[in-house]
């Protein structure tokens, strides 16, 4: 049996990562289980809708704990000017138009290994941001991204 007072150790960003965050940084949670039993796998909270600006912090953030990202699903209708492909840190990482809401962002890794993450519209304050990851990432949470997002006042 697993002893309680153990410190839990985790790969989460610290709270206070959102008040110090500067442009050009991805603010991204992961969900640390291997079990992925949640509905999403993460959160982004990207600072705006430009995703030539934001998409290679973010691809650059998860590289470090996925490993390589060969593509990202995202609406076309809630980003500006979506490419079909981008160059991130030397590697192609191709960009497909999917109908999965402005609230989600799908990434995958070695051509099968899909990850859900919540999106954050850039204009949430900081305390309904950290809530709304927070839930995210939660290894039991069966709510949806846009649910979350009501829920915690992050709506877009």
């Amino acid at each position: 049996m697993p002893d309680s007072h153990s410190p839990q150790v985790t790969r989460l960003l610290p709270d206070a990562v959102h008040q110090a965050v500067r442009p050009g940084t991805a603010v991204v949670r992961l969900e640390t289980t291997h079990d992925r039993q949640g509905v999403l796998d993460g959160a982004w909270w990207p600072r705006s809708r430009d995703i030539s600006a934001e998409l290679p912090a973010l691809i650059t953030a998860l590289t470090g704990y996925l490993g390589p990202i060969t593509r990202v699903g995202l609406d076309a209708d809630a980003w500006e000017e979506l490419p079909t492909r981008m160059t991130v840190d030397g590697r192609v990482v191709h960009i497909d138009s999917s109908p999965v809401g402005d609230d989600t962002v799908l990434i995958t890794r070695n051509e099968r290994d899909l990850f859900s993450l919540l999106v954050v519209p850039p204009h949430a304050t900081p305390d309904a941001a950290r809530a709304a990851m927070a839930e995210a990432v939660r290894a039991d949470n069966v709510t949806q991204a846009a649910q979350i997002l009501v829920d915690t006042g992050s709506g877009t």
